[in-house]
């Protein structure tokens, strides 16, 4: 008998042990506090989407099983939150605001939260779906389908209050289609209407008693950046959450495109403070700074995505994606420029952008009436759906597609704004399309966030709309359009476990511990309107099924 060729692995199992049974303790503070829980959007302020979690590592993850699926029974758009988990209480909306808290262990149902919405809310152009809840102060917060901020005890799921902030009537439609975030005491977020003729804005109430504290225009009061009435309908919202660093008492927040999209003959300016990343003073609602990306912006590139935070010699800086394909870093206390990056692979809008100024250097813009190419699409190099860093790799991991479009621009028509769900787009067609020499397509990337290095990439026929996952076992995990649920070696990309869901992937997997146990939930379900846009080039997403089941796994 070979003793050698047996203790080898017995060793080898038992190493594997003594490194993985206890959690991450390589590190403390923001990204490493609160193990065992995922207490906010992006599970710490710093926007890594990381857990701190390794009894689920490289060696052991293809031992996977379900524990528990939790289906809420409303199907519409899917299921784009991320789930919020406290003490082994698991908190997530599902279609047209509906609310639950699940049994983060077993997956049964301990409340349902089933709002009264206006009627109205079935005539936007953005209805049903929410990207999530938020939790604290005993409370679980959400932002409405019909423009309000409401708070339900977090124990029972009971309405405690419940403000308006949009008038839907004037504002078409405008919403909260994400979840609104705290700031101590403060809860703040932005609507929907980037698309629209609308004035974007941020609200702030306070979160124990839902009274209104300030609101935010994010469109300045300027003639040079917003000549003649452009403002009044020039967009700029901010619809995806914000975070807060409670060391600086500062919020972040990015803000979308200007309006109309594509024509841009009647706002001449640099229309500030569109696709720009803002800092805002939680207390009185005050800029402290803003750092515009997108002057002028005239392709449709929001800046609205996470603002990630990571160290540069020793110091914090915040690293943001914008639509259009470019990741700027810059200092988070004052929004000073040190470098910008390219994220896209396929960019014709701009040369490039300088580094130094945040210039953008020799844009191409759309004319009224000509045909156009312009790549990334209107969806971005990446839709809405965030990325994940891990500070053992030091790696960020993101979603991108490679799709371009054709856009014809044009005036809008007064006659064709009249609903609640119109769209300011500024075109007279719109196609999306290959890009130049290359077919469509989608990629999950490890890059270094500071300079854009590239490590890996994975490719997928068609774009991946799931948000990213990282934790210290030295996994990615992810889920693309077609239902597949991915954990990726986060230092290699190799594939070490798939999972097939039935149908594709738009919300924010997380991972959390109860009573020692480390377990993975992923919400799924395809939804969104991005699948519907993207089926022009991608037509095998019209057969793709729906659905919406949230799903836990955890060891065998």
């Amino acid at each position: 008998m070979n003793l050698s060729r047996i203790a080898r692995p017995l060793l080898a199992a038992l190493a594997a042990t003594l490194v993985h049974a206890a959690p991450a303790t390589a590190a403390s503070g923001p990204g490493y506090d609160d193990p065992a829980n995922w207490p906010q959007y992006h599970r710490s302020f710093n926007a890594w989407r990381f857990s701190p979690l390794d009894a689920i590592h490289k060696d052991n993850v293809q031992r996977l099983k379900v524990a528990w699926i939790h289906q809420p029974g409303n199907l519409t758009h899917g299921l784009q939150a991320t789930p919020i988990v406290i003490d082994g209480v698991l908190y997530y909306i599902s279609a047209n605001n509906n609310v639950w808290a699940v049994d983060a262990a077993s997956g049964k149902t301990l409340w349902h939260y089933a709002p009264r919405l206006s009627p109205l809310a079935k005539q936007v152009f953005y209805p049903a779906a929410s990207r999530g809840v938020t939790v604290g102060r005993g409370k679980v917060f959400v932002g409405t389908l019909d423009g309000r901020f409401l708070a339900l005890d977090q124990k029972t799921g009971e309405e405690l209050w419940s403000t308006q902030l949009t008038d839907q009537k004037t504002q078409y439609g405008a919403l909260f289609s994400a979840p609104p975030q705290l700031a101590g005491k403060v809860l703040f977020g932005g609507t929907t209407g980037g698309d629209q003729p609308i004035m974007g804005k941020i609200y702030a109430v306070d979160a124990d008693s839902g009274k209104p504290l300030w609101t935010f225009d994010i469109l300045k009061d300027d003639p040079a950046s917003w000549p003649g009435d452009s403002r009044q309908r020039g967009g700029g919202s901010a619809w995806m959450p914000g975070t807060y660093d409670p060391r600086t008492d500062t919020i972040y927040i990015g803000t979308s495109n200007a309006a109309p999209d594509y024509y841009n003959a009647e706002r001449k300016g640099d229309n500030k403070h569109t696709a720009s990343l803002l800092a805002l003073d939680p207390q009185t609602g005050q800029l402290k700074w803003a750092r515009q990306e997108v002057p002028h912006d005239s392709w449709d590139f929001d800046s609205a995505y996470e603002a990630l935070m990571v160290q540069k010699d020793g110091k914090d800086v915040i690293v943001h994606l914008n639509k259009g394909g470019f990741v700027f870093v810059m200092d988070k206390d004052d929004g000073g420029l040190h470098d910008v990056w390219q994220f896209a692979e396929h960019v014709n809008w701009v040369k490039g952008i300088d580094p130094k100024s945040g210039a953008l250097i020799d844009p191409v813009y759309p004319e009224e009436g000509k045909r156009k190419l312009f790549c990334p699409n209107l969806l971005g190099a990446r839709s809405w759906n965030h990325g994940a860093y891990n500070p053992g790799t030091g790696l960020w991991y993101s979603h991108a597609m490679e799709v371009c479009n054709e856009v014809v621009a044009g005036k809008d028509d007064p006659a064709d704004l009249v609903a609640l769900s119109a769209l300011s787009l500024g075109i007279e067609e719109i196609k999306l399309v290959p890009p130049p020499e290359g077919q469509p397509h989608g990629r999950l990337d490890a890059r270094d966030p500071l300079t854009g290095k590239l490590k890996w990439s994975i490719r997928y026929e068609l774009p991946p709309l799931s948000s990213v996952l990282t934790t210290a076992g030295g996994l990615v995990f992810t889920g693309d359009m077609e239902g597949l649920i991915h954990a990726y070696d986060a230092d290699s990309g190799a594939e070490l476990w798939r999972f097939n869901a039935g149908s594709g992937l738009r919300g924010g997997p997380v991972s959390y511990a109860v009573d020692g146990r480390q377990y993975l939930v992923f919400p799924t379900g395809l939804g969104s309107h991005a699948p519907g846009f993207l089926a022009g080039a991608f037509p095998r997403i019209k057969e793709l099924p729906g659905g919406a089941a949230l799903i836990a796994f955890t060891l065998e």
